[in-house]
């Protein structure tokens, strides 16, 4: 006869560690028969009875208490049983259970700490097999299992790290080894990011250090350079996915026929993010990150966490091709704190374009420094001019040391700070020629011996922008320019085509406005949208001299009392006004020249009526 099945025989808990142990010792020696059917009781995965459930919590029990005994060659199988478990299969008496082997495991040689670990942080996530768990976890019961296993995993991770002081160390690899592929399904991958945020905020974060929120950054870029506007791209969409920021249309809800229907520009772009996979997890990852920097602010921690990000931001967003959405952490992070947060990241940009090695992040940096002026609302005026100060600096003294004429290639970073300089002006020039002492800042940085120089950024830059700062020129009197310089500028050549151009159709700022819904709604309140300033720059009431605070106060404060502003967040809900309607303000027409200025210098200016929404910061130089 063979040998009684372990489930038949009747031991005390005492005699049970007993023959466990014998049975580890005897594998040794190649006697596997209790051995085996040891390790067929922790591997049975099918739905368990209550007398099958008491017999694998003993025997869990009984392996912790021969753990001496388990060799990491030898009792391979059974070492596979026990890592191979989830906690999300069992109750709470099986995992507190295995949640005691692991920790003992762990304590016992260190060749087990990293499988313990990774054990550990699967369990971040339900199994991915397990598809039933995607909607158990919107039901009460579902969110109660969720907590279960959360709050053991990460107990014992710290438990696990007391005991193993290389632990830290050691689950920093792990952590971005761990991370799940973009093509997960999305409830799994926001459920991974949600525990290394909580990992990096709590008390083994100190040691673990900032590797969970780099790795989040990671992906962020990941999905978003993912994201591909080409599928809606099409008949009259064909300039590109942001052009309705920049159509000179009736209304901003004009009808675009496909495949026999009528669709607005809004609805094509909604339907897009709405189906696109990549863009419904970047969403929700970026709003789980923003509650998150959120929470850091309320404890005190946002200024070093911001470190961190500045850090991940130099190495991966900045580089990045086509990064679309995943700036904007920085950019809520600064409305947070602004005084900190908000200068430090204007800081690190404009000494990355002053001083950096690299040409493209050179240009890539002044892009993101020219949006991040033009759009943070929570970015007051005085800074604002410090920073284009530091760059007119720096282009002024690239002139100094020039004497050659237009080369786009050449001179790139020349023209890039040039186009920089006049987005900013388009954006805060009359914010600065309000307050007296800005405007006499203003004039003395000599911005138009730049534009003036044989370089001639005019001629080079992108006309659309050339053209918005040279109309606020003429109506603010502030730069003296000749005539024939204002016309040669306001035309496209072939310089400007080399550098940019109108041929280039991915090119934008980075900061403009975010598309994804969710994150919108976080960004919105500290924006600055292009209708804002426009709808000032359209008022020709001629009042100067208004104070510093009063200008400040009114442009900047996020309760929608704007000089002449209208602030979408804040826009009224009467007559059928929907969410929908109020995320649209984000979408907003950028056309910003008079209409009676079109046909000026012989019609030239008919096809540079349009402000550019959008220069792609992480492109090629030329497309800067």
């Amino acid at each position: 006869m063979g040998a009684p099945h372990m489930d038949e025989l009747s031991f005390t808990d005492s005699e049970l560690d007993h023959h466990v142990r014998n049975a580890l010792k005897a594998a040794i020696q190649g006697d596997c028969n209790f051995y085996n059917q040891l390790v067929a009781v922790i591997h049975h995965k099918e739905r368990l009875v209550t007398e099958e459930v008491a017999l694998l919590v003993t025997c869990l029990k009984a392996v912790t208490g021969a753990v001496s005994c388990v060799h990491i060659v030898h009792h391979r199988s059974l070492l596979a049983a026990i890592l191979g478990m989830s906690l999300w299969d069992y109750g709470t008496d099986v995992m507190d259970a295995l949640i005691e082997l692991l920790i003992a495991l762990a304590s016992s040689n260190g060749d087990y700490v990293d499988l313990c670990l990774e054990m550990l942080l699967m369990n971040f996530m339900p199994p991915p097999a397990a598809s039933y768990f995607v909607e158990l976890l919107k039901q009460p019961r579902g969110l109660a299992k969720k907590i279960q296993v959360l709050d053991r995993v990460h107990s014992t991770l710290k438990d696990i790290s007391n005991l193993v002081p290389l632990t830290p160390l050691r689950l920093e690899k792990i952590v971005r080894d761990r991370m799940p592929p973009i093509y997960a399904k999305e409830p799994f991958i926001v459920m991974y990011a949600e525990n290394i945020l909580r990992l990096e905020s709590g008390t083994i974060g100190e040691l673990v250090g900032s590797t969970g929120l780099v790795a989040l950054m990671d992906k962020l870029i990941e999905l978003d350079v993912e994201i591909s506007w080409e599928d809606i791209l099409q008949d009259d969409f064909h300039k590109g996915m942001f052009d309705i920021e920049l159509e000179d249309l009736e209304s901003p809800a004009d009808p675009i026929e496909q495949d026999g229907d009528e669709l607005t520009r809004d609805v094509l772009i909604e339907r897009f993010l709405s189906t696109n996979l990549s863009a419904q997890k970047l969403d929700s990852l970026m709003v789980l990150t923003f509650e998150y920097l959120k929470s850091c602010y309320e404890s005190g921690r946002l200024v070093q966490v911001f470190e961190t990000l500045l850090q991940s931001f130099q190495k991966t967003t900045l580089t990045a091709y086509k990064s679309k959405f995943a700036q904007f952490v920085m950019f809520y992070a600064g409305s947070l704190d602004p005084e900190n947060c908000g200068k430090m990241f204007a800081n690190a940009l404009i000494d990355i374009y002053v001083s950096g090695v690299n040409p493209e992040w050179r240009m890539s940096a002044v892009a993101y420094l020219a949006s991040y002026l033009a759009r943070a609302k929570f970015i007051p005026v005085s800074f604002v001019a410090a920073m284009l100060e530091r760059v007119v600096s720096c282009c002024f003294l690239y002139c100094k040391n020039q004497d050659g004429d237009i080369n786009p290639k050449a001179h790139k970073l020349f023209y890039a700070g040039c186009q920089a300089i006049m987005y900013v002006l388009c954006f805060r020039m009359k914010q600065m020629l309000a307050i007296p002492r800005l405007k006499s800042q203003l004039l003395l940085m000599r911005i138009d011996d730049i534009l003036r120089h044989p370089l001639r950024p005019l001629q080079i830059c992108l006309p659309s922008i050339v053209e918005e700062f040279l109309r606020l020129v003429k109506a603010s009197r502030i730069f003296s320019l000749p005539e024939t310089l204002v016309e040669h500028g306001l035309l496209e050549s072939q310089h400007s085509m080399v550098f940019g151009g109108l041929e280039r159709l991915d090119m934008f700022f980075p900061f403009d406005p975010c598309l994804l819904r969710k994150c919108d709604s976080y960004i919105r309140p500290n924006y600055v949208y292009w209708s804002m300033v426009r709808s000032t720059h359209d008022e020709d009431d001629g009042e100067e001299g208004t104070s510093d605070e009063d200008v400040a106060d009114a442009y900047e404060c996020g309760n929608g009392m704007s000089i002449g502003m209208s602030i979408p967040s804040d826009r009224s809900h009467d007559e059928g006004e929907s969410d929908a309607d109020e995320f649209d303000c984000s979408l907003d027409k950028m056309s910003i020249t008079p209409r009676d200025l079109s046909h000026k210098f012989g019609g030239r200016m008919q096809r540079f009526t349009q402000m550019p929404s959008k220069i792609r910061p992480s492109t090629s130089p030329e497309s800067l």
